[in-house]
């Protein structure tokens, strides 16, 4: 398929596949007058691309280990990543090091994520508490303008 076409397929832009392309993370065939071609396989590979940057990795983060992303069944990202190696690495060309790359990364993605997850807890509890004080007093007019309703 045509790079519009899978594209669309993987829920991403011709553009951001592009510039996938452009950082290594997929590979496209070419036809003899030049047009990019994409399988089946490479639209597999964009959504789990898709799907690790919006978990929050990086580009870069995903390039690490990206020799493993096509040796993955479609939810076999964290059982390859924590459960160690297992051979599979190597059979993609990735090696143990590479294994042990992607648990790096992922473990420390997992620590910002906690760590962004309790900033907002505590800032999702600082917000509930200005918006809970000036219920509790009759008339009293929040701080950007509008008086409560009781």
């Amino acid at each position: 398929m045509r790079i519009g076409d899978a594209a669309a397929a993987a829920g991403m832009t011709a553009r951001a596949l592009r510039y996938y392309e452009e950082q290594g993370l997929v590979i496209a065939r070419r036809t003899p007058s030049g047009h990019r071609v994409y399988g089946p396989e490479d639209v597999r590979r964009l959504r789990t691309v898709r799907e690790l940057l919006d978990a929050g990795l990086t580009v870069g983060d995903i390039r690490s280990f990206a020799p493993l992303l096509d040796a993955l069944p479609p939810d076999g990202l964290p059982r390859l990543l924590f459960a160690g190696d297992g051979g599979r690495g190597a059979a993609v060309g990735g090696g143990p090091e590479c294994c042990r790359t992607a648990e790096e990364v992922a473990r420390r993605r997992l620590a910002d994520l906690d760590a962004r997850i309790e900033r907002l807890t505590r800032l999702r509890g600082r917000l509930a508490q200005r918006l809970g004080e000036p219920a509790r007093v009759p008339g009293r007019v929040a701080p950007y303008g509008r008086a409560l309703r009781e």
